[in-house]
């Protein structure tokens, strides 16, 4: 059983949570980013876990690593393909309490019209009441996911070897949501 607190409707708090992605560059060195959300809620159930529910939409033509030539690049079809794919979206299939703070929510996560199942796991950071008497829960995690599984093939080879961008694109999340219902 998961701390009862957590029963309830929450929405993500767009301001105060990131969905990122970390992506080794030239082998070398890494680029972070992030892309903002469109819409997310989580629905959960302390009694039954496993009718807990999380949808996140993510807007793909407003990713931003920092580089607005890569930011540019990043939305063309070598990449996310923003305008004819223009929201990353995650369904999840199954929340699971592991133990203490621990959970696993898997899910399907679409990106460019592909879909692969994935599983999240997320530390639960706490539940506080805000200023404007609001209860905002945290959670926080990660995953690694292979662009290659959805349709994100570009690369180029370096002069010494390797390649500019890896496969292995590392997926984080530092959630605040708060309570609605």
């Amino acid at each position: 059983m998961y701390p009862s607190e957590l029963t309830g409707v929450y929405t993500i708090d767009p301001a105060h949570s990131r969905f990122g992605f970390v992506a080794r560059h030239a082998m070398v060195t890494k680029v972070r980013g992030s892309i903002p959300v469109q819409e997310a809620t989580a629905q959960l159930n302390a009694g039954n876990p496993a009718a807990s529910t999380v949808r996140v939409v993510l807007d793909a033509t407003g990713i931003q690593t920092g580089n607005q030539l890569r930011d540019d690049h990043l939305r063309t079809g070598d990449f996310l393909d923003a305008t004819a794919h223009p929201h990353i979206t995650f369904d999840s299939t199954s929340v699971k309490h592991l133990d203490g703070d621990s959970f696993e929510v898997t899910g399907d996560l679409t990106i460019r019209g592909t879909t692969r199942r994935i599983t999240v796991p997320l530390d639960y950071a706490g539940t506080a009441v805000d200023a404007q008497g609001l209860t905002r829960v945290g959670f926080e995690g990660s995953t690694v996911i292979n662009r290659k599984d959805f349709g994100i093939n570009y690369n180029a080879v370096l002069e010494t070897g390797g390649v500019m961008i890896s496969d292995r694109i590392t997926l984080e999340f530092d959630l605040s949501a708060v309570k609605t219902a």
